[in-house]
């Protein structure tokens, strides 16, 4: 049996410096099918402490979880952690694409996108091109579409160029 993942994008303000695409495209480079069964620790930038995470299926993600990236394109699992605790992206919303076949990778990126941009400011309480953060989501790839009937879209929250401590949710920046 074929194991399924789902395949990240990303979205940024065209006012970013080039610099700060390319980091945050960089964390956002996706996650991996081979992501080991435990999450590499993570350390708090300002106390040094390890920061408990939990591998956690990605197709249980809900809006609210708060998760650290991972390395790669497609993913199974992500390291979920406790928001208040330092973190590289929140789920803010998430929604499912219509469709018996698959649709092909660009038609559900522009779709994720848009849907994505939708979700951003009724969550975050202000418009995307007034926020000071990014969004990315995790989309079906063609073999969770097919072998695993995937249609959810996950929208994820994040700072350009850093972590960030608590949820987003209504922060208005």
């Amino acid at each position: 049996m074929a194991t399924s993942s789902r395949t990240s994008g990303i979205s940024l303000k065209a006012t970013l410096t080039a610099a700060a695409v390319l980091a945050f495209g960089l964390t956002l480079s996706g996650c991996t099918a081979l992501f080991p069964s435990s999450a590499p620790p993570a350390t708090d930038s300002q106390t040094g402490e390890e920061i408990e995470q939990t591998d956690t299926d990605v197709f249980t993600l809900s809006v609210g979880q708060c998760l650290n990236d991972t390395d790669g394109t497609e993913v199974t699992e992500v390291p979920i952690v406790d928001c208040a605790n330092e973190h590289d992206f929140e789920v803010y919303g998430e929604f499912e694409i219509a469709g018996d076949e698959f649709p092909g990778d660009d038609v559900i990126d522009e779709q994720a996108d848009a849907q994505c941009l939708d979700l951003f400011q009724p969550f975050v309480g202000i418009s995307y091109d007034d926020s000071v953060y990014g969004y990315t989501y995790f989309t079906p790839t063609e073999g969770s579409w097919t072998d695993g009937d995937d249609r959810l879209v996950s929208c994820l929250i994040g700072m350009p160029d850093g972590k960030v401590v608590g949820s987003l949710q209504g922060v208005a920046k």
